[in-house]
């Protein structure tokens, strides 16, 4: 699953201080597919805000040697966390580069697929009976999460059912390896335009790094035996260390948070990640099918914040197809279905849900398959 800006006192290597463009850009994944564990990650895997990226300060290219940016990492981390900077040398001589993440995180970007083409990648007959299974035998669980937070327990299943099939596949590198891989060798493409988003992606899985250090003491993890994806995210949340930091809760009260042995820890830590990152709203709306009048050309935000009134959408030719609630805000979403244009209005729990992965298709097959396992009729993709 998110909430980082890099602190100016960690040099990590880098001539200036840099802020990772909090769109965690993960390596372009055009085909619209939700992170699969293994996969870089919008979210707490990885989540910004649309638009850092041109607020960012300037970042200095300038490279640095392997060995400097080592000894300056170790040096700033042990001073933000009060790490021993031994401990972390003697952490860092058992990291291993992996070369099949530099592989993964170079593959060039696939097409964009249609939101008819996606939602079959996420949403089938097996991954709903799953998640109604799954419910069944957290229902308990889950339903002290949901009345303690607002947030339904279908979402918080449909979540888990995207991100990692329900706890079936949660990745399979030592995160240590893979945020060590990615701090230091990050890939480039050696094409100038692409570099300053390089670089900064570098610093971005560096901070994370750091962070690492400072989870696994807080909340007495190996740090040597802890496994995720491959860009460092874990548990079935898929949280990357900084959003563990940020927004993990200890649901069953043993005084630790754990995301990867106790589910009722894993369900508190998702919906609060909805709550504290993305404003859910208890018994609000998540989106509603709509209608543009002929004629009308549709837009879509670059930021999925639902900023408009209903009849400031009326004005632009917008109409929800269902009844929906005066005073509410919604931003306008175009997904490219089977039969045409598909015009949906999403609310405040819509953007909740973009907070996780800042996809409107992500967002979309999260609510579809929560409403299927709920019980109700799937739309037509």
């Amino acid at each position: 699953m998110i909430r980082r800006t890099l602190a100016c006192m960690l040099t990590l290597g880098l001539v200036a201080c840099a802020t990772q463009p909090q769109s965690p850009s993960p390596p372009p994944q055009a085909s619209g597919a939700p992170n699969k564990p293994g996969v870089a990650h919008k979210g707490p895997a990885e989540a910004a805000p649309e638009g850092a990226a041109a607020t960012a300060p300037p970042v200095d290219l300038t490279p640095v040697p392997f060995e400097i940016a080592r000894a300056n990492f170790v040096r700033d981390t042990a001073a933000r966390y009060g790490i021993p900077a031994a401990q972390i040398e003697a952490t860092l001589a058992q990291a291993q580069v992996r070369d099949p993440i530099i592989a993964a995180m170079s593959r060039p970007a696939e097409r964009v697929k249609p939101w008819n083409e996606y939602r079959p990648m996420f949403i089938s007959q097996a991954r709903i009976d799953g998640g109604k299974k799954f419910l069944a035998q957290h229902r308990d669980e889950l339903m002290r999460v949901q009345q303690r937070t607002g947030v339904p327990a279908e979402v918080i299943v449909a979540i888990i059912g995207v991100e990692t099939s329900y706890g079936g596949n949660t990745g399979s590198y030592r995160v240590l390896d893979a945020l060590y891989t990615l701090a230091f060798n990050y890939p480039r493409s050696g094409d100038p335009a692409k570099l300053e988003r390089e670089v900064r992606r570098e610093l971005y899985f560096r901070d994370e790094l750091a962070r690492l250090f400072a989870l696994t003491r807080d909340e007495k993890l190996d740090i040597l035996a802890i496994k995720g994806s491959y860009a460092g995210a874990m548990g079935m949340g898929q949280f990357m260390p900084s959003s563990y930091l940020d927004f993990a809760v200890d649901g069953n009260g043993d005084g630790r948070r754990d995301l990867f042995n106790s589910f009722d820890d894993v369900f508190s830590s998702i919906a609060n990640y909805f709550v504290k990152k993305g404003g859910w709203v208890r018994g609000g709306p998540v989106a509603v099918p709509a209608t543009l009048a002929a004629g009308r050309e549709p837009f879509d935000p670059t930021d999925w914040t639902p900023s408009w009134t209903l009849s400031e959408l009326a004005q632009r030719g917008y109409q929800p197809s269902v009844p929906v609630a005066t005073g509410l805000t919604a931003t306008p979403i175009t997904l490219e279905g089977s039969t045409g244009r598909q015009y949906w209005l999403g609310f405040q729990n819509y953007y909740a849900i973009t907070r996780y992965n800042l996809s409107k298709m992500y967002a979309m097959a999260v609510y579809q398959l929560s409403q299927a396992i709920a019980g109700q009729e799937l739309p037509p993709a």
